[in-house]
């Protein structure tokens, strides 16, 4: 019974109290669904709140960073962005990458996001390479892109991180331009023609293939740069590398060597590709090149050596085109030869003849010898033209002929010429001083001397030093120096001032304007002896030296004839009123010491 009164009343209480449990539960799973909802909430806040931080980051941002569906389609689209290709975002959300990416380019793209679709096997995925971009106005412009991914569920995406690289490259082109080109003619330089060789030698050797260097100088040119000035020289420069890039390949390479010298690598090239080259250089060059109010002339001179067959490397290869050069420039230059071993004797006497040469005024092995000139109305001497001698310790006597341009070419002309103007001036003193009657000493100026542009200060102080009368010297000039006029002019009317004689040595045989015999102030004439020589072989030769002299009296000028060998020749030029004569059949050069001893017997011509 106590039983059933507990449970009555255990039942009793529950019931009552049904309510506030009730509740108490309904309290208990709002508050979880509260804390719930408010985790929920803090998680989102913070996710929006990290999402605005990335996203002002991505905004921040100079490069460019977008976003790109596997499709290809833009999804983002940041302010960097818009800066490097100049669309705004609501421009392009949606639209492919194609846009952006240069027309070139495109395919390749395409078939890159198609094979990494399909073998998720990453190319450029994960790597920073350089590519081209292209801007909404046009332009295509030098990029670095930075490309990853990364997937949503089963959904994948791409984010790239491009960078206008346009200033770098510009910087990089302009130390290129210090480092490997010429900064004058924009050619390669010796720097990266050595890189280049170095390649198709490795081309050649693998492949079995020819290959040639061409070894190329312009003739004249220092004349030219020396009277005309550096201004000059370097536009001159210009236009004939503009000339002989005319001439190759697109896959050649034209290096400037330096000065006047350039370089020619030809690959997959024979004799017959290298002569057809060759010939259409020389020949191109023979049209004048018009710099302003100058018509210039310059000429080339080639040499050409061929892979493997005149050397293995570039220094060889190199060398022995150069050695080529060098003997077309002895055989005349305006031509071009190929190396051949031989060559290499006549170079190595050039060498040591050039050591020789510049030992030889300390080891006293110059000597002048002197011409005697006589007057062909009395028959009387009255001049002498000195001529340098080398005798050499070991080869001995040295013709003019190969170390008077070797001088010239070397700069030691320079030199020589001084000594030889000294040494002829205080000779001529030296006869006046023992009373003999006074003449003139004709010296020969090479163009170089004449280019210095302190030649007349030095010319005057070797008069002062020798105490000659100015009037006791003539400078023989030849026409290639008096090609740039206005130079010439100047420099001459100086010598005139100082009461200096001056005459046009070898007339007849240069390209100088007749024109310019009306506007020197010259003397004399000297007519070349190979139009002497042959005055009774080819009757245009006399009707020459009979014009020459007609024309020089009409002028005021005197005239002389070299290269006097009979006397058939002597009555001639008499006949023509010639004004004086020198040559074997009068005397040969003598030695200061027989002046003295010879001098009587010039009256019986």
């Amino acid at each position: 019974m106590w039983r059933s009164c507990l449970e009555v009343y255990y039942c009793t209480y529950i019931i009552a109290r049904l309510p506030y449990l009730i509740a108490l539960g309904v309290l208990i799973i709002l508050g979880v669904v509260l804390i719930g909802i408010y985790i929920v909430k803090r998680f989102q806040y913070q996710s929006i709140k990290f999402e605005s931080k990335f996203r002002s980051v991505i905004e921040a941002a100079t490069d460019a960073i977008i976003l790109a569906n596997r499709d290809g389609n833009i999804i983002s689209w940041n302010k960097g962005a818009e800066i490097t290709f100049g669309y705004k975002e609501k421009d392009v959300l949606g639209k492919n990458l194609q846009i952006i990416i240069p027309e070139h380019l495109r395919e390749a793209h395409h078939r890159g996001m198609t094979r990494y679709l399909e073998t998720q096997q990453p190319h450029v995925i994960g790597k920073t390479v350089e590519l081209q971009g292209l801007k909404k106005g046009g332009e295509i412009f030098p990029i670095e892109l930075s490309l990853a991914t990364w997937k949503e569920g089963e959904t994948i995406y791409f984010s790239s991180i491009i960078r206008d690289i346009s200033e770098r490259k510009q910087a990089e082109k302009k130390i290129n331009q210090m480092v490997y080109r010429d900064p004058l003619t924009g050619l390669p330089n010796r720097r990266l023609l050595n890189d280049r060789l170095k390649h198709a030698l490795d081309e050649a050797d693998e492949n079995k293939q020819f290959l040639s260097v061409m070894f190329i100088d312009l003739d004249r040119f220092k004349n030219i740069n020396d009277s005309l000035g550096h201004a000059i020289g370097d536009q001159l420069l210009m236009e004939a590398a503009k000339r002989i890039q005319a001439c190759v390949g697109e896959s050649d390479t034209v290096c400037r060597q330096g000065g006047d010298e350039f370089i020619v690598l030809v690959p997959h090239s024979d004799t017959g590709t290298m002569t057809r080259m060759a010939e259409k250089m020389v020949d191109l060059f023979r049209q004048p090149i018009i710099l302003g109010e100058y018509e210039l002339f310059v000429t080339p001179s080639i040499g050409i050596s061929i892979y493997p067959a005149d050397g293995r490397d570039a220094e060889t290869l190199i060398k022995h085109a150069d050695t080529a050069m060098y003997r077309v420039k002895e055989q005349g230059k305006n031509n071009f030869e190929f190396y051949t071993p031989e060559m290499n004797e006549a170079i190595s006497k050039k060498m040591k003849l050039e050591i020789g040469l510049r030992k030889a005024i300390e080891n006293h092995e110059l000597a002048l010898v002197y011409q005697p000139q006589i007057d062909l109305e009395t028959g009387k001497l009255f001049g002498l033209e000195a001529l340098v001698r080398w005798d050499h310790h070991e080869w001995g006597m040295i013709p003019p002929d190969e170390f008077i341009a070797l001088a010239e070419e070397t700069g030691l002309i320079l030199l020589i010429g001084e000594w030889v103007l000294y040494s002829a001036c205080a000779q001529n003193k030296a006869l006046q001083k023992e009373g003999y009657p006074p003449i003139r000493m004709a010296v020969n100026i090479s163009s170089r001397q004449f280019q210095q542009p302190n030649f007349a200060g030095m010319v005057r102080k070797v008069l002062e030093d020798t105490g000659l009368d100015p009037m006791y010297l003539e400078l023989e000039l030849t026409e290639s120096i008096i090609q740039d006029s206005q130079y010439a002019i100047s420099t001459m009317h100086t010598f005139k001032k100082m009461g200096i004689h001056l005459s046009i040595d070898d007339f007849g045989t240069g390209y100088s304007s007749l024109s310019y015999l009306k506007i020197l102030p010259i003397d004399t004439l000297k007519i070349d002896r190979s139009f002497t020589r042959n005055i009774f072989i080819d009757p245009k030769d006399a009707s020459l030296v009979s014009t020459i002299i007609t024309m020089a009296h009409n002028l005021g000028l005197k005239v002389i004839a070299e290269g006097v060998e009979t006397t058939e020749q002597l009555h001639f030029l008499k006949q023509q009123k010639c004004n004086g004569a020198q040559g074997y059949y009068i005397s040969k050069p003598i030695p200061a010491k027989e002046i003295t001893e010879a001098w009587g017997r010039f009256s019986c011509f």
